[in-house]
């Protein structure tokens, strides 16, 4: 975890594609300045790391991408969310901050501190979100300008059990959970997730997490920006917490390029 290693990477798909996956929270790589405003110790770290890396996400991504027939594009973090999380709001309207986990996390999944009590997370927010956010939004205008539209498919993992952090913890935990928006899902792209994943197992609907990532220059003005969360429960694919893949990596990626080329057509 030193370095500066890139925050982000566009991978080309075929130009014809509306479709971007986007893996925001697969990677555990922790800048070395970075790491020095982190109040806990290497292991504990790790552990944490463990616990709030959507670990294998990217793999899945691009198993799912080099399979489907037209070939979708790809946004995938090359940083840890304890770095920034890109998916969140940067200001008071994001309900996670209610436990310390606005766009730069104060506390843990435990709920344990993480950065000390004000912690200036300016910095960050300029280093690294709001960059972020202008390259995605210029990955959405380039797909609607290509194709007229733009599907953003948001490629997740959360634990099978409950962590403390959580908000909304007590709701199901289905194999699959669909996060929705209004405005932005439309019932087609919904309808084809669904089957696209029913091989995997049970799929839900926004819960234990809801809602889905737009950039917010289109977010509820811009129809034509189409997106869905796939949130996938981690026991259906590695040993949890932080663990490696199994067999059911494969399987997800197939379900994932299924959707993908229902999204393309």
């Amino acid at each position: 975890m030193t370095g500066t290693p890139p925050s982000f990477e566009v991978l080309s798909g075929d130009p014809d594609s509306p479709v971007i996956l986007h893996v925001p929270h697969s990677s555990r790589e922790i800048p070395g300045d970075v790491r020095s405003g982190i109040v806990l110790d290497d292991a504990g770290l790790e552990r944490e790391l463990d616990h709030i890396t959507d670990s294998h996400t990217a793999s899945i991504a691009e198993a799912a991408a080099r399979a489907a027939g037209v070939t979708p594009w790809r946004f995938v973090n090359r940083l840890s969310r304890l770095v920034v999380d890109p998916e969140r709001f940067p200001d008071e309207r994001e309900e996670m901050l209610a436990v310390g986990m606005g766009a730069v996390y104060t506390r843990t999944t435990h709920k344990d501190v993480l950065r000390p009590d004000g912690f200036d997370a300016e910095p960050l927010i300029e280093r690294y979100f709001h960059p972020y956010a202008r390259a995605m939004t210029r990955a959405v205008v380039d797909r609607l300008a290509a194709t007229g539209r733009a599907v953003i498919i948001d490629v997740h993992s959360y634990p099978s059990t409950p962590l403390p952090y959580e908000l909304h913890g007590d709701g199901p935990r289905p194999e699959v959970c669909l996060g929705t928006d209004s405005f932005h899902t439309p019932p087609g792209l919904l309808a084809a997730a669904r089957e696209a994943f029913a091989p995997c197992g049970g799929t839900g609907l926004d819960s234990p997490f809801a809602g889905t990532y737009v950039p917010l220059e289109f977010y509820g003005k811009r129809a034509e920006v189409s997106a869905l969360m796939v949130e996938i429960r981690r026991d259906t694919y590695m040993t949890e917490p932080g663990g490696p893949a199994g067999e059911g990596l494969s399987r997800l990626a197939s379900a994932l390029t299924t959707l993908i080329d229902a999204a393309s057509r």
